[in-house]
């Protein structure tokens, strides 16, 4: 019995490291929308047996980054215009009734905590050397910062549905780096956040938040519609 259970338990934790790597390579944009996700390949790679990957790409689908395609595996899930409005959309919604009770209710500890994940963000590099490698710890402290204005809602779902809906996102900006896309530098914009917000002032901490959320999504736009992120059908 006990040899059963360390071998259920060594089988979750391999799935999820699959999982957790097939992850970041999706949003990272290192596979691209449509790309297949071959169970038998994946196996091969992470050197995993078949119920770990499946369990890891049944994660993946379940979390809508993966698409299961009848009788033919698993593919990376595709992107498109709609669905970056409506997640666009869907981030000023959670986001506005998040960040106005994170003012409402939020005490010093919390105005610290922006504070500091602002301050962070501001001293993290976006980009590696030539500035063609993102930087993975600027990613980090982006979503940090992002999540520190909503973290006294009193809502962990809303919390663990925006932390997700920024996962989406950041996929979606991942395509446009690599389509070389990119807008100027959002420091700026993150300090008024931040300012407004501690200051609470939160009608104008709103306005400047669904204002820097529609502007990325304005670049990312143009990619998407012009069909440049999608892995070629072989």
């Amino acid at each position: 019995m006990a040899g059963a259970m360390l071998d259920h338990d060594d089988k979750r934790t391999r799935a999820s490291s699959v999982y957790l790597q097939l992850r970041a390579d999706i949003l990272d944009g290192h596979l691209l929308p449509g790309s297949k996700l071959n169970i038998r390949e994946l196996c091969e790679r992470f050197s995993a047996g078949l119920s770990p990957v499946r369990e890891a790409l049944n994660r993946l689908s379940a979390e809508g980054l993966a698409s299961q395609i009848d009788n033919r595996g698993f593919a990376v899930r595709d992107v498109s215009v709609p669905e970056l409005l409506d997640l666009t959309q869907a981030r000023c919604w959670l986001n506005e009734i998040g960040l106005r009770e994170s003012i409402r209710h939020g005490d010093g500890a919390w105005e610290e905590t922006v504070l500091v994940a602002c301050h962070r963000l501001a001293r993290t590099p976006r980009y590696l050397g030539d500035r063609q490698a993102p930087n993975p710890d600027w990613n980090a402290v982006h979503k940090e910062f992002h999540q520190s204005l909503i973290s006294a809602c009193r809502s962990a779902w809303l919390i663990d549905n925006c932390a997700q809906l920024f996962d989406t996102a950041e996929r979606y900006r991942s395509l446009a780096r690599l389509a070389g896309v990119s807008r100027s530098d959002p420091r700026d914009e993150h300090q008024e956040i931040m300012q407004a917000a501690i200051d609470r002032k939160a009608d104008v901490a709103i306005e400047l938040m669904n204002a820097h959320l529609n502007k990325t999504a304005t670049l990312v736009r143009a990619v998407v519609g012009g069909g440049m992120s999608r892995a070629p059908v072989s």
